[in-house]
């Protein structure tokens, strides 16, 4: 063990000790509650070891944060939007204040590398700073005119809303989530994953501190079948924002249906890297390692499916062995570990599941596909693996398997490659690497996703829109987008007493 990774977990250890040492309550109208007292076990996917006990919130408890949070919703939405800019600003502050706990924190509790958490915090003050300054215009709309009426559109925050966010990159997406709902002057009840719930806590200590009145910020955890059925049911509650998985997404569609509230989805994926005989070699190797093996391919964004065309196929798929091979699977905490372990023993088990499945299916184990438990313990560690001789319609190529798992399969034409990629229930992302210009405009109309990177990897812009099509969601988030889900838009016609006014009865 190296001398940084035993200071690092020596680190990690004080920052948990009082998650270990009290149980984690809920944060419900500016005051901590353990609400009904019922709890459960939160445990860290490198050994399994304890890291606390978790309230579980009932249906009462989630009713109270809703009531909290409606209660505050005039006061808040009245707030002049430079008013909110500024304790959004202070919010940020806070968060790069506990950027170190943050990270570490989120690195035991969901077994992500340290490597990639040490920006959550960053990532997420830049969130909440970047809808900060919208906060002031947030209201502003259209302005139409025509030769005898003058209309223009005016926008109001729709009042409270459910954030319920996963347990992949907790923090960063519930900073995504949370940041334009406070900045619109909605307020917030916020659910986030029972498998990861330590870092929202210091989010919702991280707005109290910033100032944030009683009210505007409730969070409660536990799980889906009370917290979440409740809080997605509640009459109080005018929108839902999830990031989870497709099945969640039907589950809350359904449960959201008597009250009509407007949904954001964000959900699964499968989604393609297409790599053509000219691409640039070095660059969309990088490009299609990173993408599925960083953050232990949990994440809904992964390009899971190499679509390689044939012409580069064999020289691409052994540097690309060579590199999986390569990849150092190791503690969380430790700065040269790239892959950790995965999030629960349920998600490993369903992640490893896939090694015989592919082996049923046809497909060949080019890298990988064991367990490293012998190797490394008792924590949820899996290899890095790479599938090739794989055909489309197999359940490696078509299922979300959401680990450090990639399918190869090989394509000849740019039809073709067109087919593969949109043969999918998932339409979130796709990454193409070409150097004809053309080609790329063409493959950019014609892949069916929400969000295409060409001659890149995901490189996320906040003021553009991130979302799905097909299974993969309904809704965008970013910039304006996100505004106009967590608002309301009213027109408004003004006559200039020019027009004729039509007569009955006169």
């Amino acid at each position: 063990m190296s001398a940084q990774l035993q200071e690092n977990i020596a680190k990690a250890e004080g920052y948990l000790a009082r998650f270990k040492d009290n149980t984690l309550g809920h944060f419900i109208n500016g005051e901590w509650t353990l609400g009904s007292g019922e709890t459960f076990d939160n445990t860290t996917p490198f050994d399994q070891s304890y890291l606390g006990k978790v309230a579980a919130a009932s249906e009462d408890d989630v009713n109270a944060a809703c009531e909290a949070a409606a209660a505050a919703a005039a006061s808040w939405a009245a707030t002049p939007g430079a008013e909110r800019r500024k304790i959004l600003h202070r919010l940020g502050d806070e968060l790069e204040k506990r950027a170190e706990e943050i990270a570490m924190v989120e690195a035991m509790d969901c077994g992500q590398a340290l490597r990639f958490m040490r920006q959550a915090a960053v990532r997420g003050a830049a969130n909440f700073r970047f809808f900060a300054d919208q906060a002031p215009e947030a209201r502003n709309g259209l302005s139409l005119h025509q030769a005898e009426h003058t209309n223009f559109t005016v926008r109001s925050p729709i009042g409270p809303v459910a954030v319920i966010t996963p347990w992949n990159t907790p923090f960063m997406l519930s900073t995504w989530k949370i940041a334009p709902a406070l900045a619109s002057g909605c307020t917030v009840v916020h659910k986030p994953a029972e498998l990861s719930p330590l870092t929202a806590s210091i989010l919702a200590e991280c707005a109290d501190a910033a100032g944030l009145p009683k009210g505007v910020w409730n969070m409660v955890n536990g799980f889906g079948t009370v917290a979440g059925k409740a809080l997605t049911q509640h009459p109080a509650i005018k929108a839902v924002a999830l990031v989870g998985d497709s099945a969640t997404g039907k589950l809350i569609q359904a449960q959201t249906a008597q009250t009509l509230k407007r949904l954001h989805l964000e959900l699964g994926g499968k989604n393609p890297v297409i790599v053509f005989d000219d691409a640039d070699f070095e660059r969309a190797l990088d490009a299609t390692v990173f993408m599925i093996y960083s953050l232990n391919g949990q994440r809904c964004t992964s390009s899971s499916r190499l679509l390689i065309q044939s012409g580069i196929k064999d020289k691409f798929l052994a540097a690309l062995k060579e590199r999986v091979a390569n990849i150092k699977v190791g503690h969380p905490l430790d700065p040269e570990t790239e892959v950790g372990p995965l999030v629960h023993t349920g998600h490993y088990e369903k992640v490893t599941s896939y090694f015989e499945i592919a082996k049923q299916d046809g497909a060949t184990i080019a890298v990988g596909g064991k367990s490293l438990r012998d190797e490394m313990g008792p924590g949820n560690f899996v290899t890095p693996t790479l599938f090739v001789d794989a055909k489309n319609t197999m359940r490696i190529a078509q299922e979300e398997i959401f680990g450090p798992v990639l399918t190869a399969i090989e394509f000849d034409t740019e039809e073709e490659a067109i087919q593969l990629a949109n043969e999918t229930v998932y339409g979130l992302a796709g990454y193409i690497w070409t150097s004809n210009t053309g080609r790329a405009m063409r493959m950019a109309h014609s892949v069916e996703a929400g969000m295409l990177w060409v001659n890149s990897e995901n490189n996320r812009n906040l003021p553009s829109p991130f979302g799905g099509v097909k299974m993969s969601g309904i809704g965008r988030d970013g910039g304006d987008w996100s505004f106009d889900f967590y608002m309301e838009t009213k027109n408004v016609c003004i006559a200039h007493d020019t027009h004729k006014v039509p007569v009955l009865g006169r």
